[in-house]
Protein backbone atom coordinates (compact mmCIF):
# COMPACT_ATOMS: atom_id res chain seq x y z
CA UNK A 1 0.00 0.00 0.00
CA UNK A 2 1.04 3.32 -0.62
CA UNK A 3 2.14 5.50 2.33
CA UNK A 4 0.21 8.67 2.50
CA UNK A 5 1.17 11.53 4.79
CA UNK A 6 -1.61 13.78 4.88
CA UNK A 7 -5.23 12.47 4.91
CA UNK A 8 -8.22 12.69 2.36
CA UNK A 9 -11.37 15.00 3.17
CA UNK A 10 -13.57 12.52 1.21
CA UNK A 11 -13.84 8.97 1.12
CA UNK A 12 -16.86 8.19 -1.60
CA UNK A 13 -17.72 4.24 -1.37
CA UNK A 14 -19.12 1.29 -3.88
CA UNK A 15 -22.14 -0.13 -1.60
CA UNK A 16 -22.14 -3.84 -3.13
CA UNK A 17 -19.09 -5.82 -2.61
CA UNK A 18 -17.40 -2.99 -0.92
CA UNK A 19 -19.66 -1.73 2.37
CA UNK A 20 -22.29 -5.07 1.95
CA UNK A 21 -21.47 -8.44 0.88
CA UNK A 22 -23.93 -9.44 -1.77
CA UNK A 23 -22.01 -11.65 -3.70
CA UNK A 24 -23.80 -15.00 -3.09
CA UNK A 25 -26.75 -12.78 -3.37
CA UNK A 26 -25.63 -11.54 -6.99
CA UNK A 27 -24.14 -15.20 -8.00
CA UNK A 28 -26.91 -16.94 -7.27
CA UNK A 29 -29.27 -14.58 -9.09
CA UNK A 30 -27.57 -14.57 -12.10
CA UNK A 31 -27.45 -18.26 -12.35
CA UNK A 32 -30.96 -18.55 -11.33
CA UNK A 33 -31.95 -16.65 -14.30
CA UNK A 34 -28.96 -18.29 -16.56
CA UNK A 35 -31.25 -21.64 -15.37
CA UNK A 36 -34.30 -20.17 -16.29
CA UNK A 37 -33.90 -18.33 -19.85
CA UNK A 38 -30.81 -20.75 -21.13
CA UNK A 39 -31.57 -24.01 -19.22
CA UNK A 40 -28.31 -23.90 -18.75
CA UNK A 41 -25.89 -22.05 -15.96
CA UNK A 42 -22.72 -19.70 -17.91
CA UNK A 43 -20.08 -19.65 -16.22
CA UNK A 44 -19.50 -17.06 -13.32
CA UNK A 45 -16.63 -14.96 -14.99
CA UNK A 46 -19.57 -14.63 -17.43
CA UNK A 47 -22.60 -14.01 -15.59
CA UNK A 48 -21.04 -11.19 -13.43
CA UNK A 49 -18.47 -9.67 -15.64
CA UNK A 50 -20.10 -6.34 -15.96
CA UNK A 51 -21.56 -6.16 -11.72
CA UNK A 52 -20.63 -2.46 -10.77
CA UNK A 53 -22.44 -1.54 -13.72
CA UNK A 54 -26.27 -0.55 -13.82
CA UNK A 55 -28.66 -3.85 -13.73
CA UNK A 56 -30.11 -3.07 -16.73
CA UNK A 57 -26.55 -2.62 -18.57
CA UNK A 58 -25.67 -6.16 -17.61
CA UNK A 59 -28.56 -7.75 -18.81
CA UNK A 60 -28.03 -6.17 -22.19
CA UNK A 61 -24.70 -7.72 -22.33
CA UNK A 62 -25.78 -11.24 -21.24
CA UNK A 63 -29.46 -10.89 -22.75
CA UNK A 64 -29.38 -8.51 -26.08
CA UNK A 65 -32.82 -8.49 -27.33
CA UNK A 66 -34.27 -10.37 -23.95
CA UNK A 67 -32.59 -8.15 -21.45
CA UNK A 68 -35.84 -6.89 -20.73
CA UNK A 69 -36.70 -10.79 -19.69
CA UNK A 70 -33.15 -11.19 -18.32
CA UNK A 71 -33.50 -8.11 -15.79
CA UNK A 72 -37.58 -8.86 -14.83
CA UNK A 73 -36.43 -12.49 -13.74
CA UNK A 74 -33.04 -11.23 -11.67
CA UNK A 75 -34.96 -9.35 -10.11
CA UNK A 76 -37.94 -10.86 -8.85
CA UNK A 77 -35.74 -13.94 -7.39
CA UNK A 78 -33.23 -11.20 -5.88
CA UNK A 79 -35.91 -9.43 -4.08
CA UNK A 80 -36.83 -12.66 -3.13
CA UNK A 81 -33.98 -13.83 -1.45
CA UNK A 82 -32.12 -10.87 -0.76
CA UNK A 83 -32.27 -10.65 2.97
CA UNK A 84 -31.25 -14.27 3.00
CA UNK A 85 -27.92 -13.47 1.34
CA UNK A 86 -27.09 -10.33 1.97
CA UNK A 87 -24.62 -9.66 5.08
CA UNK A 88 -22.34 -7.10 6.72
CA UNK A 89 -18.70 -7.64 6.09
CA UNK A 90 -16.50 -8.10 9.04
CA UNK A 91 -14.62 -4.89 10.28
CA UNK A 92 -16.78 -2.09 8.02
CA UNK A 93 -18.80 -0.57 10.54
CA UNK A 94 -15.16 0.03 12.52
CA UNK A 95 -13.94 1.69 9.50
CA UNK A 96 -16.90 3.67 9.18
CA UNK A 97 -17.05 5.10 12.89
CA UNK A 98 -13.68 5.66 12.73
CA UNK A 99 -13.41 7.76 9.92
CA UNK A 100 -16.47 9.78 11.12
CA UNK A 101 -14.27 10.18 14.44
CA UNK A 102 -11.56 11.79 12.13
CA UNK A 103 -13.40 13.98 10.62
CA UNK A 104 -13.83 12.39 7.02
CA UNK A 105 -17.12 13.19 4.67
CA UNK A 106 -18.50 9.73 3.61
CA UNK A 107 -20.65 9.17 0.63
CA UNK A 108 -21.56 5.88 -1.12
CA UNK A 109 -22.02 6.30 -4.80
CA UNK A 110 -23.50 2.87 -6.13
CA UNK A 111 -25.12 1.54 -9.37
CA UNK A 112 -27.54 0.12 -7.62
CA UNK A 113 -31.53 1.73 -7.58
CA UNK A 114 -32.71 3.61 -4.92
CA UNK A 115 -35.43 0.97 -3.87
CA UNK A 116 -32.49 -2.18 -3.75
CA UNK A 117 -29.91 0.48 -1.83
CA UNK A 118 -32.57 0.99 0.98
CA UNK A 119 -33.04 -3.08 0.80
CA UNK A 120 -29.29 -3.67 1.93
CA UNK A 121 -29.47 -0.70 4.44
CA UNK A 122 -32.20 -2.60 5.94
CA UNK A 123 -29.68 -5.48 6.16
CA UNK A 124 -26.87 -3.66 7.06
CA UNK A 125 -27.75 -0.45 8.93
CA UNK A 126 -24.86 1.91 8.01
CA UNK A 127 -26.53 4.55 6.08
CA UNK A 128 -26.12 6.96 9.14
CA UNK A 129 -22.60 7.59 8.43
CA UNK A 130 -23.17 9.09 4.68
CA UNK A 131 -23.77 12.90 4.06
CA UNK A 132 -24.78 11.59 0.57
CA UNK A 133 -26.18 8.32 -1.26
CA UNK A 134 -25.83 8.72 -4.67
CA UNK A 135 -28.12 5.53 -6.94
CA UNK A 136 -28.79 4.90 -10.05
CA UNK A 137 -31.75 6.60 -10.26
CA UNK A 138 -29.88 10.21 -9.53
CA UNK A 139 -27.70 10.62 -12.67
CA UNK A 140 -28.45 9.98 -16.33
CA UNK A 141 -25.06 8.73 -16.92
CA UNK A 142 -23.25 5.97 -14.52
CA UNK A 143 -20.07 4.13 -13.51
CA UNK A 144 -17.43 3.96 -15.63
CA UNK A 145 -18.88 8.00 -16.05
CA UNK A 146 -17.46 10.20 -13.68
CA UNK A 147 -21.04 11.86 -13.11
CA UNK A 148 -22.20 10.14 -10.01
CA UNK A 149 -19.11 11.00 -8.45
CA UNK A 150 -18.95 14.09 -9.36
CA UNK A 151 -22.56 14.49 -7.95
CA UNK A 152 -21.22 12.84 -4.60
CA UNK A 153 -18.49 15.81 -4.47
CA UNK A 154 -20.89 18.83 -4.77
CA UNK A 155 -22.97 17.99 -2.20
CA UNK A 156 -20.47 17.58 0.04
CA UNK A 157 -18.66 20.06 -1.31
CA UNK A 158 -15.14 18.46 -1.76
CA UNK A 159 -12.60 18.66 -4.85
CA UNK A 160 -11.63 15.92 -6.79
CA UNK A 161 -7.75 15.90 -5.17
CA UNK A 162 -9.31 15.80 -2.12
CA UNK A 163 -11.12 12.56 -2.37
CA UNK A 164 -10.83 8.83 -2.94
CA UNK A 165 -13.64 6.35 -4.07
CA UNK A 166 -13.30 2.71 -3.15
CA UNK A 167 -14.69 -0.36 -4.47
CA UNK A 168 -14.34 -3.49 -5.60
CA UNK A 169 -14.62 -3.54 -9.31
CA UNK A 170 -13.17 -1.97 -12.37
CA UNK A 171 -15.73 0.17 -13.20
CA UNK A 172 -15.34 2.01 -9.68
CA UNK A 173 -11.55 2.20 -10.34
CA UNK A 174 -12.41 3.71 -14.28
CA UNK A 175 -14.85 6.31 -12.63
CA UNK A 176 -12.64 7.62 -10.09
CA UNK A 177 -9.82 8.33 -12.57
CA UNK A 178 -12.47 9.84 -14.86
CA UNK A 179 -13.71 11.85 -11.80
CA UNK A 180 -9.87 12.93 -10.53
CA UNK A 181 -10.26 11.42 -7.63
CA UNK A 182 -7.64 8.82 -5.92
CA UNK A 183 -9.27 5.35 -6.15
CA UNK A 184 -8.78 2.42 -4.34
CA UNK A 185 -9.40 -1.32 -4.85
CA UNK A 186 -10.52 -3.65 -2.81
CA UNK A 187 -9.46 -7.43 -2.37
CA UNK A 188 -12.70 -8.97 -0.33
CA UNK A 189 -15.07 -8.28 -3.39
CA UNK A 190 -16.12 -9.69 -6.38
CA UNK A 191 -13.35 -9.19 -8.76
CA UNK A 192 -10.33 -11.58 -8.38
CA UNK A 193 -7.04 -8.91 -7.50
CA UNK A 194 -5.59 -9.16 -11.25
CA UNK A 195 -8.44 -7.72 -12.63
CA UNK A 196 -8.55 -4.67 -10.19
CA UNK A 197 -4.65 -3.99 -10.95
CA UNK A 198 -4.93 -4.14 -14.56
CA UNK A 199 -7.21 -0.50 -14.40
CA UNK A 200 -4.21 0.87 -11.72
CA UNK A 201 -5.86 1.76 -8.81
CA UNK A 202 -3.64 4.04 -6.58
CA UNK A 203 -4.37 1.93 -3.63
CA UNK A 204 -5.41 -1.77 -2.92
CA UNK A 205 -6.66 -3.28 0.02
CA UNK A 206 -7.06 -6.54 1.76
CA UNK A 207 -8.64 -5.56 4.61
CA UNK A 208 -11.35 -2.68 5.61
CA UNK A 209 -8.95 -1.53 8.62
CA UNK A 210 -6.33 -0.49 5.90
CA UNK A 211 -8.04 2.22 4.53
CA UNK A 212 -7.58 3.78 7.40
CA UNK A 213 -4.39 4.15 6.18
CA UNK A 214 -5.69 7.31 4.06
CA UNK A 215 -6.95 9.26 6.89
CA UNK A 216 -3.51 8.91 9.42
CA UNK A 217 -4.89 9.94 12.55
CA UNK A 218 -3.68 13.01 13.09
CA UNK A 219 -3.13 13.86 9.80
CA UNK A 220 -4.74 17.18 7.87
CA UNK A 221 -7.39 16.73 5.10
CA UNK A 222 -5.62 17.36 1.93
Amino acid sequence: MNLVKKCFKGFLFDLDGTLVDTTELIRRSFRHVSREILGEELPDEVLMANVGQPLMTQMRVLGGDQAQRWYDVYREYNHAVHDEYTRAYEGVRELLEELRRRGAGMAVVTSKSRLTVEMAFRCVPIEEFFGSVITADDTQQHKPSPQPLQLAMRRLDLLPEESVYIGDSPYDIEAGHNAGTATAAVGWGIFPPVRLKEVEPDFYFERPDEILGLCPAGGQPR
